[in-house]
């Protein structure tokens, strides 16, 4: 479609408020089509799954269709999809299931760019079964030292998990490399995905990718956590699950309990208007946002991450000289301006950056954000 931003913001109706949400990289607003979704499920087809009755069976091709959607976001087959209740509890849930097939001194490699989901679940693993657990260093403009990840794999090396793009900084790793350099060592390559999935598309298989993790509601969705794991991986795990739950598909036997299928609807929607909008007209849009920020960004305002649009997301941390992030975001509120302050869970992160305890000020955009709102923005952060 063209990309007509007055008519794509329509579409939303959170937008009609007259706030600049630069929030996104804490969750995206939805589209109308994505609320219709879900109260259409709870309204026709509210019922659990197996049943003989028409509800039952509509809940049915419903998660069926949801873990086709999901293979096409992602690239990969739908039995290899997983959804639960957000990213973190599925990181601990697929964490502890690969723990079953690790041994006392294996390691495990994590980055100081990744949010504590991608984190605190090797931590806790490590100290129940004795783990290493190594940190891959950040240079100081934000960049991940690929040197340093090289010199750190060993032969115990059993997983380097790392982001596609910082929630903090927006940097986006060379997933390739990073990949390729674990795969040489054995070792098994865990994505998060979470700030990634709104602003480029995702192909698991070319990316060659083991596991990978990500949120629709960071992408237009409802809150929900949704993964990726190859099928003969998956197939090599014993799951936690009750006895009952059927094993197949694959991806199944990691999904406790019953799903929320109203808000499997509501993914359904938010990726089927992402198929319509398109990923050209997605990134051309939000880099010519970034760019429009990095333009006019004022001198009292240090910029943490790269300073330039070429390898990274448009999510900026920044702090103004004299404030705290908490007093800036909270005069940039009574604007009418929405963005967030401190860690974001980004805690080695800030730690690396010196921002700790306060975090610094975030401001991101995705598509629907609008030139006038990174104007808004850049006005207020010049009166403040």
């Amino acid at each position: 479609m063209t990309f007509d931003l007055d008519a794509i913001r329509a579409r939303f109706p959170a937008l009609t408020s007259g706030i600049a949400f630069l929030d996104a990289p804490g969750g995206t607003q939805c589209p109308q089509s994505v609320i219709d979704a879900i109260a259409a499920y709870l309204l026709e087809s509210n019922a659990n799954l197996g049943g003989a009755f028409a509800a039952s069976r509509r809940s049915d091709e419903l998660v069926e269709h949801a873990h086709a959607t999901a293979a096409r976001l992602l690239g990969c087959k739908s039995e290899e999809t997983v959804f639960g209740q957000n990213m973190t509890t599925l990181n601990f849930a697929l964490t502890r299931a690969l723990g079953r097939t690790l041994t006392a001194g294996d390691e495990i490699l994590v980055t100081r760019l990744d949010h504590d989901a991608n984190i605190s679940p090797w931590l806790e693993l490590a100290s129940d079964l004795d783990l290493g657990v190594g940190f891959v260093e950040v240079r100081d403009d934000t960049a991940l030292d690929l040197d340093d990840l090289e010199r750190k794999l060993t032969e115990r090396t059993r997983v380097v998990a790392f982001p596609l793009a910082s929630n903090a900084v927006g940097t986006m790793p060379d997933a390739n490399r990073i990949v390729e350099l674990a795969h040489e060592a054995g070792a098994l390559a865990w994505v998060d995905a979470v700030h990634f999935a709104p602003h480029w598309p995702i192909d698991v298989s070319a990316h060659e990718i083991d596991v990978l993790l990500c949120s629709p509601y960071k992408f237009f969705g409802p809150h929900l956590g949704l993964a990726f794991g190859r099928e003969e991986l998956l197939r090599s795990w014993r799951p936690y699950k009750v006895r009952p739950a059927t094993d197949q598909p694959v991806g199944s036997r990691f999904e406790t309990g019953t799903l929320a299928h109203e808000l499997l609807a509501g993914f359904v929607a938010a990726v089927e208007y992402l198929d319509e909008l398109g990923w050209d007209a997605i990134r051309t849009h939000e880099r010519a946002l970034g760019q429009r920020f990095l333009d006019g960004i004022p001198d009292r305002c240090t910029l943490y991450g790269f300073e330039t649009m070429d390898g990274r997301v448009p999510t900026f941390a920044f702090r103004v000289d004299g404030m705290t992030p908490r007093a800036v975001a909270e005069l940039l509120a009574a604007r009418e301006i929405a963005v967030w302050d401190g860690d974001y869970y980004a805690v080695e992160a800030m730690t690396r950056l010196g921002l700790q305890p306060d975090g610094a000020v975030r401001a991101g955009f995705v598509h629907y954000n609008s030139f006038e709102e990174v104007d808004r923005l850049l006005a207020a952060l010049v009166e403040i």
